[in-house]
């Protein structure tokens, strides 16, 4: 189980929904200050998270990525804040942002078995891991990444269900 600190408050974290899709923005900002707090960084740290259409990711996609077409999910770093090691304060500072696509992620959702929002969610847990410098590009990079996210989502949900609020 992770060791979760004080959450930091949601004043820093933006939700931008630019679709029709009704996205449990609550949830997400409890997602969210779970993961920073899991992660410890900064409560004062702020992070962006925008849902768009998909040509508004197939625009970011082919001019931050030079990819071809729509894709779930993108992160944008900002200040570069790392998971601090155990003798490290939290950094503090602009996460940076994550980009969400609803509109593409609707049969990847459904493939998997989950709702648009727990994808969503299951997105925005995988950005913030971009965010504080984890990859995938390497077998061994991406079974720790993927295994932190998997114990921080379970974590969420378990802490969810014990409160009540999933």
């Amino acid at each position: 189980m992770i060791t979760v600190g004080e959450p930091p408050s949601s004043n820093g974290i933006e939700i931008d929904n630019q679709t029709q899709d009704q996205i449990d923005e609550a949830a997400v900002q409890s997602l969210v200050a779970h993961h920073l707090a899991a992660l410890n960084i900064a409560a004062d740290c702020e992070l962006s998270i925008s849902l768009v259409d998909e040509e508004t990711m197939t625009d970011l996609h082919v001019r931050w990525m030079d990819e071809p077409g729509p894709t779930d999910v993108l992160s944008f770093p900002m200040d570069e804040l790392t998971i601090p090691g155990p003798d490290e304060g939290a950094p503090s500072g602009v996460l940076g942002d994550i980009i969400v696509c609803p509109a593409f992620i609707r049969a990847q959702a459904a493939e998997k078995g989950r709702t648009i929002d727990e994808e969503v969610r299951f997105l925005i847990t995988h950005g913030i891991l971009h965010l504080v410098g984890l990859d995938h590009s390497e077998p061994d990079d991406e079974e720790t990444m993927f295994a932190l996210q998997d114990e921080l989502l379970n974590d969420w949900i378990r802490s969810t269900q014990e409160a009540g609020t999933a």
